[in-house]
């Protein structure tokens, strides 16, 4: 009986020593090549160029206390810290209407304030969320030290309050928003 426990062992040992199977292991390495990343963009229209904002004087009250628009809000995207400047597209407005010479109106008839920062950066001098800001063609920063995030938006308000010096006509000017990484 002894002999027959051994041989079923020694069956079931030398089974167990051809069931095993061979292996082999192969190794690849993968780089993951980053570059530095950054996009502006409105989050209206997911684009680049927001929509045309329209600020509309159509009583004497809006002469004498301005216009206000709605609010617009940007998106930057940047896998760095990055910083936000703005300025006008030329230092007064281009002039659509009947009087010759066209008249010339300064940008700073148009304020920026800004009403919500979820860029965790910081609202740049002399930019605030109390008070409109007179635009100009020299670039202004507006956010410094934005964290890096794929959803870091902020958004502005505009006013306008030119006056009475002006004539009736269409006064147009680009506010170009630029983010650069730090």
């Amino acid at each position: 009986m002894k002999k027959v426990i051994a041989i079923a062992a020694m069956a079931i040992v030398g089974f167990s020593a051809k069931a095993q199977n061979a292996s082999s292991t192969a190794t690849q390495t993968v780089n993951l090549n980053l570059s530095n990343a950054i996009e502006l963009t409105f989050t209206g229209n997911n684009s680049a160029t927001g929509t045309t904002v329209n600020l509309a004087f159509n009583t004497v009250n809006d002469y004498a206390n301005g216009v206000e628009s709605a609010a617009q809000e940007l998106k930057v995207r940047s896998n760095k810290k990055f910083g936000v400047t703005v300025k006008t597209s030329g230092a007064s407005f281009t002039y659509t209407g009947s009087t010759t010479p066209a008249p010339v109106m300064p940008v700073s008839v148009l304020g920026l304030k800004v009403i919500a920062n979820g860029t965790g950066g910081t609202i740049a001098s002399p930019f605030s969320t109390t008070a409109y800001t007179a635009m100009s063609n020299t670039a202004a920063n507006l956010i410094s030290n934005g964290v890096n995030g794929g959803n870091q938006t902020f958004s502005v308000k505009y006013e306008a309050e030119p006056g009475f010096a002006y004539p009736a006509g269409t006064y147009t000017t680009d506010v170009v928003y630029t983010a650069t990484q730090l």
